[in-house]
């Protein structure tokens, strides 16, 4: 066969491999784009964050790539790259799961203040959705978006019932199912509602008093846990610098590979059980 032609071959094989690689790439970016943009924007409005998400995937994209190259210059691993890609394009979702926790946290917080400005309102003669709406312009944010949206949903012919299940939904925290509870409770018996609202504060001020006790309790138990975790790490890294050829056997062997393997399941493990001790609920 004419060399001009195995090498026409040759050329045409690559530029078809090269084609096929591209179009992959391209279908699978775009399909990470609509996932991103779909999931960014519904963590978005759950934040009241009003954010364009396509600003935001451009923005990981353009961060990831950028990470990753600097990682490859500084240190000349593609590994090395490829982990910092990993840890960028999954930093979104780590960065929206900090805020939900942050803002529920927040919630909680002002949640016996808020309810105790609901009581003082039910027991000048209001309603429970007057009260809301008369308390919803005193608060601060995020507890104050809260209960603007469950104006808006009655006002768009949701019941009141329905529009509180729909904050203990957005809210998935206990103090929130009890104040849902207790409100609910309250407008369909007609009861004390004051008196209700009252009581349903003061047991979450005490919940959140023994919480914060609890905390600083086991905090001792966390600090151990991460000191458990990263100790090894510190002695292998030390190890490494001062016995390079004794620490060489762990990386280049089946045997350093095993004895890698099952450090790092013991030290899940130990980290788990730790994390499960200090997990006290309340």
């Amino acid at each position: 066969m004419n060399l001009g032609v195995v090498l026409a071959i040759v050329a045409v094989t690559i530029a078809l491999l090269v084609w096929a690689l591209v179009d992959i790439g391209t279908r699978l970016l775009q399909a990470w784009r609509e996932r991103f943009t779909r999931e960014t924007g519904f963590h978005l409005r759950e934040l009241f964050l009003f954010v364009d998400p396509a600003r935001l995937y451009v923005l990981n994209l353009a961060l990831t790539l950028l990470g990753a190259g600097a990682a490859w210059l500084l240190t000349g691993s593609m590994l090395v790259a490829l982990a910092v890609a990993v840890v960028l394009v999954l930093s979104p979702s780590l960065v929206f799961r900090w805020l939900r926790a942050r803002r529920i946290e927040q919630v909680e917080q002002q949640l016996p203040d808020a309810l105790q400005m609901l009581a003082g309102t039910a027991r000048a003669g209001l309603s429970l959705p007057a009260a809301i709406r008369q308390v919803s312009t005193e608060l601060a944010p995020p507890l104050q978006q809260e209960l603007l949206l469950v104006q808006h949903e009655q006002r768009l012919g949701v019941s009141l019932d329905d529009a509180l299940e729909n904050l203990a939904r957005r809210i998935p925290a206990q103090p929130v199912k009890l104040m849902v509870s207790a409100m609910r409770i309250a407008n369909e018996t007609g009861g004390g509602l004051a008196e209700t609202l009252e009581r349903t504060a003061t047991t979450l001020r005490s919940q959140h008093a023994m919480a914060l006790k609890i905390r600083a309790l086991t905090a001792q138990g966390k600090l151990q846990a991460w000191v458990v975790g990263l100790l090894p790490v510190f002695l292998l890294w030390v190890l490494h610098r001062m016995e390079p050829d004794a620490m060489a056997q762990l990386w280049t062997t089946q045997l350093g590979w095993g004895v890698l393997a099952a450090v790092i399941v013991m030290e899940f493990i130990g980290v788990l059980l730790i994390r499960r001790i200090v997990a006290i609920d309340i």
